[in-house]
């Protein structure tokens, strides 16, 4: 299992085979964890939000299409969602303040066992911690709010007190910024 790459372990999940859940558990529950925990704060929902997450990929495997996204970006859209699902059925929100980049939480280690993983992820989070340093401040304070804290448009908008177009824009382009500086990983 630890030789097959993640979209041929979706596909194994998507027909059922509960080791390639296993493994794909054990590649990325910390990643899906750490996201969940800053999102919401509190390490029970981030347990909780994890085995939900991974109950989902068992459910919706089939779902998955490697030509629009990696497993990773896939897990962690799904991870964010679910946090943010949470945060409104609870009605709560983060408190009111701005994040920086450096108070996310780093990203945990790979799995020891395999030492290729943890070099391929340390690369990963180089280029992804470097592509970010290029963008403009007002540009890394809006995703920092939107993909750690999980506020909404309007919400950073508010925040930031902006107007709601200009937050939606500022959005937008540092993604696209991001999406084609990281385009060839």
């Amino acid at each position: 299992m630890q030789q097959l790459d993640d979209p041929a372990l979706i596909n194994l999940i998507s027909e059922k085979d509960e080791a390639s859940l296993g493994e794909l558990y054990d590649r990325y529950h910390r990643l899906v964890y750490s996201i969940a925990l800053n999102v919401v704060g509190r390490p029970e929902d981030a347990e909780e939000i994890t085995l939900d997450v991974f109950s989902r990929v068992w459910e919706k495997a089939d779902t998955y299409r490697s030509e629009r996204a990696k497993v990773t970006t896939w897990l962690t859209r799904m991870t964010r969602n679910r946090a943010i699902d949470v945060l409104r059925r609870e009605e709560i929100r983060p408190m009111k303040h701005s994040v920086s980049w450096a108070d996310v939480l780093p990203e945990p280690a790979a799995n020891s066992d395999r030492p290729e993983s943890a070099a391929l992820l340390s690369i990963q989070k180089e280029r992804v911690h470097e592509a970010i340093n290029t963008l403009p401040d007002s540009q890394k304070e809006v995703l920092a709010l939107a993909y750690f804290k999980g506020y909404s448009h309007s919400e950073i908008a508010d925040e930031l007190d902006l107007p709601l177009g200009t937050a939606k824009a500022r959005i937008r382009s540092g993604m696209q910024k991001l999406r084609a500086l990281l385009q060839d990983e």
